[in-house]
């Protein structure tokens, strides 16, 4: 599957999917909070996904993962 990632390090303020929902290349799964801005994390493909890897509260630091889609 594909991983997305943490781009830099923030909390996780929302996880906008769910084990079996299918997403788009533009379709935000997270929202990342990080010196008070709000930075939203697209899914990059096509697919469903297969597992969140984060909750809210959680803080990430850069290449942890977040979400797993199955883009098969």
């Amino acid at each position: 599957g594909h991983v997305v990632v943490a781009e830099l390090v923030a909390n996780v303020l929302s996880v906008e999917v769910e084990p079996g929902q299918r997403v788009g290349p533009q379709d935000a799964v997270a929202v990342l909070e990080s010196m008070k801005m709000e930075i939203p994390v697209l899914a990059e493909v096509a697919g469903s996904v297969t597992e969140v890897v984060v909750t809210p509260g959680d803080v990430v630091h850069e290449g942890d993962p977040l979400v797993v889609i199955d883009n098969a």
